[in-house]
């Protein structure tokens, strides 16, 4: 049996002392070559009709958080919603920051745009299955070491995504008075109200970040602290919710991929498939 290669160590993201605080992470709305099943990377398509609408349900999701299943997300509004400046991304933003009961700043950074794609960029994937067959396997089997031709290597696109995380709990470290001493840790579910902060205790900061399934997969293995090989473990739906606290330099996935306030596009797809008679039995 052949030696397996060593997994690839990742360097730290830059988390400041004593930090508590969340992040949540939503990915962009469909766009125009996601519903054509094209290959995006770093190209720019505009959302399609589609993505807008989820990204509408997202934003008034994030806006009334509390009027369905909670979501694990602290009081009060988000200290900004940073986003990669691809328009998809962009006007996802938007519209989650407009959804907010107050302002809230918009922060483009460069660091979360999407892993470059080579010569798969505004491919159809049965193209990049036919004439690069290959590639595309190594790529799916073995990211760390396979990438599109003249794409960008998952190495050099985590290292701008940790800088990115970096810049971002920066921030939020600066947005209100951190406690001397952070409160008791316990990444046990269920607990909070019996461990809660004194009253006089800061404002928890969160923030939110608008970005891309593969930005968010290497966001997930840096913060978790997890072997670059692990970058198909974590799937990110359109416009779905993904939330990570953070505590001392220690960071827990609260949730992953909510997509439940997407629901009623499920259901006017399926009522359109009933009038149409295209549902598998109907007359």
């Amino acid at each position: 049996m052949a030696d397996q290669a060593e997994p690839t160590v990742l360097a730290r993201v830059e988390l400041p002392d004593q930090l508590v605080a969340t992040i949540v992470l939503v990915r962009h709305g469909e766009s125009t070559w996601v519903a054509e099943g094209r290959f995006q990377g770093r190209q720019d398509p505009p959302l399609s009709e589609l993505g807008q609408r989820q990204a509408q349900l997202v934003a008034n999701r994030l806006a009334h958080r509390d009027e369905q299943t909670p979501l694990p997300i602290p009081v009060g509004l988000p200290s900004a919603v940073w986003h990669s400046p691809l328009s998809r991304a962009a006007a996802t933003a938007r519209l989650i920051a407009a959804a907010q009961p107050g302002p809230v700043s918009l922060r483009p950074i460069d660091g979360l745009t999407e892993i470059a794609q080579g010569e798969w960029e505004g491919q159809p994937l049965a193209v990049v299955r036919e004439r690069w067959k290959d590639e595309l396997a190594a790529w799916r089997r073995t990211p760390t070491i396979a990438n599109a031709p003249g794409g960008e290597t998952l190495v050099n696109a985590s290292a701008r995504v940790r800088r990115a995380l970096g810049e971002i709990a920066t921030s939020l470290a600066a947005t209100v008075r951190q406690p001397k001493i952070a409160a008791p840790f316990d990444p046990v579910p269920g607990y909070e109200k019996a461990s809660a902060r004194t009253a006089d205790a800061p404002a928890e900061p969160w923030a939110l970040v608008v970005a891309h399934d593969g930005i968010f997969r290497l966001c997930l293995i840096n913060l978790l602290g997890l072997p670059l090989e692990r970058f198909w473990s974590f799937p990110f739906n359109l416009a779905g919710i993904t939330v990570v606290t953070l505590n001392s330099g220690f960071a827990v996935l609260r949730a992953h991929n909510l997509s439940e306030h997407l629901a009623p596009l499920a259901i006017e797809e399926r009522a359109a498939q009933e009038a149409r008679g295209d549902r598998r039995g109907a007359l």
